[in-house]
This record gives C-alpha cells, structure tokens and sequence, in this order.
C-alpha cells in the first residue's frame, strides 16, 4: 500500500512544517476502506502518525472528500466530539499527487466485522453501552453550531430535507448507464416510500454537522471501558440536520443475530441496545423534536438502499465484484422492505 506513495516526498513536506527528523520508518497499513489508504508512520525523532489520504488515480469526488474531511477534523479541534485529532494537511497534489492529511493515532478498535475483543465480548452490559456511547457522540456534535467553528459555508441547509428524495432518485436513474443492471424495478417499493417521505418532509429544524454516514463501522470503541474513542470516515459530512445521523444510526442498527445493513455484523450481538433505546437516549440529551424520527429512519433506509443499489449496478457491469454486488442488492431490498413495513405501504 505504501509503495503507491513517495515517502520521501512526505519527509520533505514534514520537515517544512517541523513534524519530526528523519526517514519515515515502519510505514504500517491500517483498515481503510478499499479505496482510501491509511497508514500508521513514525520517524526517527518525533511522535506517530496516521496519513489519509484516496488511492493515486482517485476521481474528483473523492479527493474533495478527503479535503472536506480534514477541514471537518480541524473544526472539531477543542470539542468533546471523540475524533482522531488533526495535525496538518496538504492540498497540493505536488507532493503525493493526492490530498492528503496527518492526524493522531487512535487508541480503539472498529466493532465490525471482526468478533469482539474482551472484555466486549464477554460482558453483555458493555455491549449494551456500545450503542448508547454512539448516540452520545452524536449529542456532542448536535451541541457544535457551524458558524462558530468555521463551517458556515460547509452545506447548504435550506431546502435540505426537500432536496433528499429528489437528489437519490436521480442518483438511482444514473444506474442505468451500467449494462446489465436490471433497472428501478429490482427494488421494491422504492416508489412508495418516495412518496411517502415527500408527503410529510418536516417543515422545520436546527442545522447542525452531519456526518453523513454514521453507522457501527465507522467508529473507534475504547479498550478500556465501552466509550467512544472516535468517529472516523468524515468524507461525507456536510451542515444539514442531525437528525438524519440518528435515523441511520438506526437503519444501520444490527438485528439480534449480529446483522446490520450493507455489511455490518457484530458478534457476540446478544445484549446491545435496541433502537428505541438508542432514540430514547438521544431524546433525553437533546432539545431537538423526534416527532418526526420514523421519517428519519425511513429516509436514511431509502438513501442507503439506492447506495447499495448502484454497487450492484456497478457490478452488473463487471466494474466491481459481483458477489459484493449482489450482497449489497439482497441488503438494498431488505431495507426497502423494513421501511415499507414501517411506515405501512404493504410491501413488507
């Protein structure tokens, strides 16, 4: 993985900033994602580092995501969100030929989709506790106001929960482009539950930072007691309402066999929180109106399932691996499945 960068280039960038002296030694890959590269360095003399950064050849959107990431990491410097701290970034693709940014080390571990590690696996009360220290860490970023951290201009709130049905819609049409992929049809009730988020958006709410995609995986659990260490992955972050982080917190949420959407597993799964106990903790740390909490989860089950959708599409073309592909359109339906269900279309 690290042979794909020029680590004497980003010795050199070091240096002007007077992070550490020396080569840069034992360049050790971490769990990423496929398409990001994250590695663990230190040098001679100075303290460890995590370089993130997308893959060299990486489209534009990713690259604006990594961007937009550490800008969010910047801005939660101070904060009582658990975060990987920032130390520096680079916007010049002169130097690795991508962005790239440099934060702390985590001491934590990701709960998915290896088995637990004790005590977690042992102890059904830390289990419990996982999902309530999410919601904990969405409360402590529900509390941050944009405009003071320097994010103003990060998202566009107005007309937000308006845009959603029409923009993942759009988003599905465009799988059409990918030959051999069966069409809207192959996902069930789709329709409707378009339908029925558009006839009952909420008229109003608080803006505040998203991340975007907030689910098992892309959280660091504590080692020393079932608290948070850090939310990860802030590629998709944006200022719009909290809310929605709340709702895929719960689509995404592992059933009591371990399974969650996408490819979320957790064992051992007996004894974590259930969803309404996830809702019922945020509810009583927030002033936000839950009122309206089944749109929420049922808009974050619609734009998930169409995400999952166009992996499928990608792989009906040959672009990605089709066993991925079609695990992700069995996951895409299921969760179209539990939103019509839920919200009572008649297709469950």
């Amino acid at each position: 993985m690290s042979a794909a960068l020029d680590l004497h280039a980003l010795a050199r960038w070091m240096d002007r900033l007077g992070l550490g002296e020396g080569p840069i030694e034992t360049p050790t890959p971490l769990t990423g994602g496929t398409q990001n590269i994250l590695l663990r360095l230190r040098r001679t003399v100075g303290a460890e580092y995590v370089l993130r950064c997308p893959r060299p050849g990486a489209g534009l959107d990713a690259r604006r995501g990594f961007l937009r990431e550490a800008r969010v990491l910047r801005a939660l410097a101070c904060s009582a969100v658990p975060h990987a701290g920032l130390i520096a970034s680079c916007d010049d693709d002169a130097v690795l030929g991508v962005p790239f940014y440099l934060m702390m080390p985590v001491d934590g571990f990701t709960a998915t989709p290896d088995p637990l590690p004790p005590p977690y696996a042992g102890d059904a009360a830390w289990r419990r506790q996982m999902g309530l220290a999410m919601v904990d860490g969405l409360l402590r970023l529900g509390e941050i106001d944009p405009r003071e951290t320097g994010l103003a201009d990060f998202g566009k709130p107005d007309g937000f929960l308006e845009r959603q049905v029409p923009r993942w819609l759009r988003h599905l049409d465009a799988c059409r482009q990918y030959a051999g992929w069966p069409g809207p049809h192959a996902l069930p009730g789709v329709d409707d539950v378009a339908q029925w988020l558009r006839e009952r958006v909420p008229a109003r709410f608080t803006p505040g930072i998203l991340h975007g995609d907030y689910h098992l995986g892309n959280v660091m659990f504590r080692r020393d007691g079932p608290r948070l260490a850090a939310i990860i992955d802030w590629e998709l972050a944006t200022v719009g309402d909290p809310l929605l982080d709340l709702g895929w917190l719960v689509a995404t949420w592992p059933d009591a066999q371990g399974r969650g959407a996408g490819t979320i597993r957790i064992a051992p799964a007996s004894g974590l929180a259930t969803p309404a106990e996830l809702v019922e903790r945020y509810g009583a740390g927030s002033r936000r109106d839950l009122g309206a909490i089944d749109w929420y989860v049922a808009l974050a089950r619609f734009k998930l399932a169409i995400m999952l959708e166009a992996s499928h599409a990608r792989a009906c073309a040959g672009l990605a691996p089709r066993a991925t592909g079609d695990a992700h359109h069995a996951s895409a339906v299921r969760l179209l499945e539990q939103a019509c269900d839920a919200i009572g279309t008649g297709h469950a």
